[in-house]
């Protein structure tokens, strides 16, 4: 199944071709990310793994410096543009991929633009105060997430009377909120929010639908990759949820998926390939 979006999505210097899904590597920068937090932490360690990634096949690399796990501390804002702007600028000029920015921050999203980023990816939905005007003037895309709340809190308790019409209705206001600022639908990216002020039970069901959200005819970005929606399933830790992760990615892209956000890029590549060398199978 496949999304009707234009097939090219133009990101800062580059362009990335969505008529066949991409794999975006995660590479947080932060103390506290649930899977990998303090792994590179270091720029040079960061600028090594963002390279590793792209002689994995990742097409894209996503920047973060604001933790946003159930429960995440708050995170100033010079703190992380002093945690992200370094490296957007060194992966800006040693890889070649779209350098996408996990950020909620108006001045993060300016200074990322400025040094090299390609994609600005919000798991706010440009809802703090300024992000919109900003984002809209970088002449960037958009990634919008559904969320409700806060990470702090957003794991109190959600409910939800039909939960993928909801997170459609939301996403529907958001579009609508970007164009009265100039981002056009050419512009966005979208994001169901697995995980983020959903439970097990939501998660699924929303994955199960996916399909539904093609009505809001743009793209999909997915990131289910070891969270805990994998892990209340299987009942392994965040080290043991590959397959998991793997059986989920692929079922992703059977209902349209165009990115998927991993940690095990590697993996996730290999059952890209495997899912292409299907999707493009001729009879002889």
């Amino acid at each position: 199944m496949s999304s009707p979006v234009s097939s090219v999505l133009q990101c800062g210097q580059r362009a990335l071709d969505l008529s066949q899904p991409h794999v975006m590597g995660i590479l947080n920068v932060t103390p506290d990310s649930f899977s990998d937090g303090g792994r590179y932490n270091k720029l040079d360690d960061a600028l090594a793994r963002a390279l590793q990634m792209q002689a994995l096949g990742a097409s894209i690399v996503d920047i973060g410096g604001e933790s946003t796990r159930p429960g995440a501390a708050h995170v100033s804002p010079q703190e992380e543009l002093d945690r992200v702007a370094p490296l957007v600028e060194r992966i800006a000029q040693e890889c070649d991929m779209v350098i996408s920015v996990d950020t909620s921050t108006p001045i993060v999203m300016q200074e990322s633009a400025r040094l090299g980023a390609g994609l600005i990816n919000d798991v706010r939905s440009l809802r703090r105060e300024g992000a919109l005007e900003v984002a809209a003037a970088t002449g960037l895309p958009v990634c919008l997430m559904h969320m409700c709340g806060e990470p702090q809190t957003m794991q109190n308790q959600p409910y939800y009377e039909d939960v993928a019409t909801e997170v459609a209705v939301f996403l529907q206001e958001r579009i609508q909120a970007c164009a009265q600022v100039g981002i056009g639908a050419e512009r966005i990216i979208l994001d169901p929010g697995f995980g983020f002020a959903k439970n097990t039970q939501h998660n699924y069901e929303l994955f199960k639908r996916l399909p539904e959200l093609h009505q809001l005819k743009l793209p999909l970005l997915i990131g289910v990759s070891r969270k805990s929606m994998v892990g209340h399933v299987l009942d392994k830790p965040v080290d043991q949820r590959l397959s998991g992760s793997l059986a989920l990615a692929v079922m992703a892209m059977e209902r349209g998926a165009k990115i998927l956000r991993v940690h095990d890029v590697a993996e996730t590549m290999d059952v890209l390939k495997i899912f292409n060398a299907v999707q493009s199978a001729t009879k002889e």
